[in-house]
């Protein structure tokens, strides 16, 4: 795992939670994992194909995934159905798209595998033998964790 392709994951969920929340999101930790990536209670999950492969989780706690909802579409959402997770795979999705556009640009050509939406408590992910780099980031609206499970393709 290479921190140069975390990068561009972070870049582009500060660029797109700007443009889509109006919000900023700053870096306040990051932890390298090499057992299980823990999960909050709405995580999104896509995987990489290509060049780089693995994949990207974002986890959010469930009252910032609500008001992530709220601001994106103005309604008052109090619980994650098919179009609250389907918002938020969305904003998955774009920011995988923007961040692999970035790695294509040092000849890294990757596509996405349609994100995975899971809610509820104690979720988390087996790396099977790989590293991860976990960036818990902060904002108006609560902390959230950006993990990163990326190797160079066979």
């Amino acid at each position: 795992m290479k921190v140069e392709f975390v990068n561009p994951f972070y870049k582009a969920t500060k660029d797109i939670f700007k443009l889509m929340l109006n919000i900023d999101p700053q870096r306040k930790d990051l932890k390298i994992l090499e057992d299980m990536i823990p999960g909050r209670e709405v995580s999104v999950l896509l995987g990489i194909t290509g060049h780089l492969q693995g994949g990207v989780m974002f986890s959010f706690p469930m009252p910032m995934s609500l008001d992530m909802i709220k601001i994106m579409s103005g309604m008052d959402i109090n619980i994650i159905d098919n179009f609250a997770s389907s918002a938020l795979g969305e904003i998955g999705n774009i920011i995988g798209g923007n961040a692999l556009t970035e790695l294509s640009k040092h000849n890294l050509i990757c596509n996405i595998i349609p994100p995975q939406v899971f809610v509820g408590e104690h979720r988390s992910l087996s790396l099977a033998n790989q590293k991860a780099l976990l960036l818990t980031l902060t904002t108006s609206i609560g902390e959230f964790d950006l993990s990163v499970f990326l190797k160079t393709g066979q």
